[in-house]
């Protein structure tokens, strides 16, 4: 349970906590250090073959924990508006909708957590994000849209995962 990836992955919890300094830099090397933690904490999982199904869970969470916390840090200091963080976690309330369906639908248990595409590509825009809002830089508009886009795609491709991984519809 406690390996060498899972801690990467905890790491990303106390990482969030940078934020409660103002230091760019500081937040700067947060952001770059969970991003990397978030890239090798899988591939070490696999190539140790100590991949679990609460390895498969807590990675996705420390990432929404650690893009939640920032985004919360960045919205009291009016560095993002409300609209701006809710569609940059759009993705995470699609997962939300995908995790009542398993639930209600006796799934849950027998689900096989993964990550998907979209999921790496919605995390790796998000980490951009928080880099850029901590840098000031102000993002347009359809970066923000594209964030609901991705949050389709990837409920698209969960319930095609379900579907072809169960042989159900």
């Amino acid at each position: 349970m406690f390996n060498l990836s899972n801690s990467l992955s905890l790491l990303r919890a106390p990482l969030a906590l940078v934020f409660l300094v103002e230091s760019s830099t500081l937040r700067l090397m947060a952001i770059i250090l969970a991003m990397l933690t978030d890239s090798i904490d899988g591939y070490l999982a696999r190539k140790a073959k100590t991949t679990s199904r609460f390895g498969a869970v807590l990675d996705p969470a420390m990432d929404k924990f650690f893009v939640f916390f920032v985004l919360g840090i960045l919205f009291t200091e009016n560095k993002i508006e409300l609209w701006q963080a809710l569609m940059m976690v759009s993705r995470d309330f699609a997962l939300c909708l995908f995790g009542l369906y398993l639930s209600l639908s006796g799934l849950w248990q027998t689900y096989e957590f993964r990550a998907i595409r979209w999921g790496k590509i919605t995390t790796a825009l998000q980490f951009v994000g928080l880099i850029a809002l901590t840098l000031n830089y102000a993002m347009p508009l359809y970066f923000y849209y594209s964030f609901v886009a991705f949050a389709i795609f990837g409920l698209y491709e969960l319930f095609q995962l379900k579907k072809y991984s169960r042989g159900s519809s």
